[in-house]
């Protein structure tokens, strides 16, 4: 099992956001992802700089999507980034959700193809090629010379469809897997795309890690009222939960009532994510494993202390699968 950390920008400001992901390398993390979401704090430059700030782990961007990026700028962001951190870039194309790229003005009803076209630009212009397919010109190139013409690309998805794209196309899958016991769902999707083929199918789990694990359960209350409406139904009914179950709660996150809205949060809900004690997120992250998820990708609010849900991570869970 291999681990990534993925760091929400709820944690603090870009500084802090930094200071998470050197932890993170400290307690024996592969990878760190920042998600590329619109109107966020951007994960190019969060990115960038924790290149400059650590020297072995894997530095990455998840969901970047081909809609408000094109891949002209991706494969340049990537080229670049990978030259910065001395040859540990990595890459996720695609979506978290269609409509966090429609609040930009864009319809993603073609997420599944130009997905397949932003992956296959971004790969050739890595290699050198001269990507003039249209709307592009003779002179769809880079001027540089990338450290690696060949960078991992991983391909974040949901549905069938795009998961079983993610597996066909990818280095990798970053398929949402909340509640964790939609994993074996979700790898079937993707396994039906790859076939023998292998690759790196990273979880992303929510985690909430801490000492008291009842703290770290109800921790998530506020994560999971703004994040589950957006989750898909199939996983949601794995634990008895439906999309139908949060509109309820995405009433009150519309209205501003993020505290009732936390407060709607059932218990079935809270099992959307990994949550307890070391000893029972070991376990949660065993099942995953079990189900042919081959790394756990990490995030969420990480637990009620982030530094010490790090610590706890680099102490007791990622040297039980070294």
């Amino acid at each position: 099992m291999r681990f990534g950390v993925r760091l929400i920008q709820y944690h603090g400001d870009a500084r802090r956001l930094v200071e998470l992901a050197v932890l993170a390398e400290r307690a024996g993390a592969d990878q760190v992802w920042f998600p590329h979401d619109p109107f966020m704090r951007h994960t190019w430059a969060l990115a960038s700089a924790v290149a400059v700030r650590t020297e072995r782990i894997g530095v990455a961007s998840i969901a970047t999507n081909p809609y408000t990026t094109d891949p002209s700028e991706i494969a340049a962001f990537l080229a670049t980034l990978d030259e910065l951190s001395g040859g540990r870039a990595l890459i996720g194309i695609g979506l978290h959700t269609e409509a966090m790229v429609q609040w930009t003005g864009y319809d993603a009803a073609d997420h599944v193809e130009r997905t397949r076209d932003a992956v296959d630009r971004v790969r050739r212009l890595l290699r050198g090629d001269i990507v003039a397919d249209p709307p592009w010109s003779d002179q769809a190139y880079l001027r540089f010379d990338p450290p690696r013409r060949e960078v991992p690309i991983y391909v974040a998805a949901f549905g069938p469809e795009y998961l079983a794209l993610s597996g066909e196309i990818g280095d990798g899958s970053l398929p949402m897997i909340a509640p964790p016991e939609s994993a074996p769902l979700m790898v079937s999707a993707i396994r039906a795309g790859a076939g023998d083929r292998e690759l790196d199918i990273a979880g992303c789990v929510w985690l909430s890690l801490s000492e008291d694990g009842r703290a770290a359960r109800e921790f998530l209350r506020t994560m999971i009222a703004y994040f589950g409406p957006y989750l898909e139904d199939a996983a949601l009914a794995t634990v008895g939960v439906s999309a139908a179950d949060f509109e309820p709660i995405k009433e009150l996150v519309d209205a501003g009532r993020y505290e009732d809205a936390a407060a709607a949060v059932t218990e079935d809900m809270l099992r959307l994510a990994v949550a307890g004690t070391p000893a029972e997120v070991v376990a949660a992250i065993e099942s995953l494993g079990e189900a042919g998820i081959t790394q756990a990708n990490l995030g969420g609010p990480l637990g009620p202390d982030p530094e010490e849900a790090l610590r706890l991570l680099g102490e007791h869970v990622i040297p039980h699968f070294r």
